[in-house]
């Protein structure tokens, strides 16, 4: 359910479950991470998080949700291990990105979406906590007002008014999402992995 291909030091990510909105498992949790290790080990310059289908990810998957993955700390440690990948990590949201799903695109360096995604982090209404270092990435992102409406008042987001926020970088065409992905990899694949390692440390 999380197809990994590389093309030299690019490492591609995606979550492959469409008939079920790429909502997320334990199972797919566990190798999202074990992909983003064997990305940052094998010295990749760039990582692309996409999903498969119209959906980039309506977060937890309902029946392992409600059996205890909502609060599981395995969306902390996937998010965490993108945070501090050492090189250039890009979320290409092929759509809506729901709940829990919305750490590991915080966590990338750079967010693009198609035109037709939506954001929204219905936490408050479902009685959960957002994960520990969402609501710090969202707000460096957006503000803390928008943050609060998002987490707090439920706002659904369109993708105009996402990248407005700065909650994404730009807008593709569907049949062009990786493409744009894949182009802004391209100063990242020219240079030495430590180079980009090192320019990435200089960001807060």
């Amino acid at each position: 359910m999380i197809r990994v291909a590389q093309q030299g030091a690019v490492w591609t990510l995606t979550l492959d479950r469409p008939d079920k909105a790429n909502s997320l498992t334990a199972e797919m949790l566990k190798d999202l991470c074990t992909a983003v290790e064997d990305a940052t080990r094998s010295d990749a310059c760039a990582i692309i998080l996409t999903g498969a289908g119209r959906v980039f990810s309506a977060g937890a998957d309902l029946d392992e949700a409600r059996a205890g993955l909502a609060t599981s700390p395995l969306w902390e440690d996937l998010s965490s291990r993108i945070a501090q990948a050492e090189c250039l990590t890009i979320a290409a949201l092929n759509g809506t990105l729901a709940g829990g799903a919305f750490g590991m695109a915080l966590a990338c360096d750079l967010r693009i979406c198609v035109p037709g995604a939506k954001f929204f982090y219905p936490v408050m209404k479902l009685g959960f906590l957002p994960q520990p270092s969402d609501p710090g990435r969202l707000a460096a992102l957006v503000g803390p007002a928008r943050a609060k409406m998002i987490l707090m008042a439920g706002a659904r987001i369109e993708a105009e008014e996402a990248r407005d926020w700065g909650l994404v970088d730009r807008i593709a065409d569907p049949d062009a999402l990786l493409a744009v992905a894949q182009a802004l990899c391209a100063d990242a694949l020219s240079a030495r992995p430590a180079h980009v390692a090192a320019i990435k440390r200089l960001i807060p």
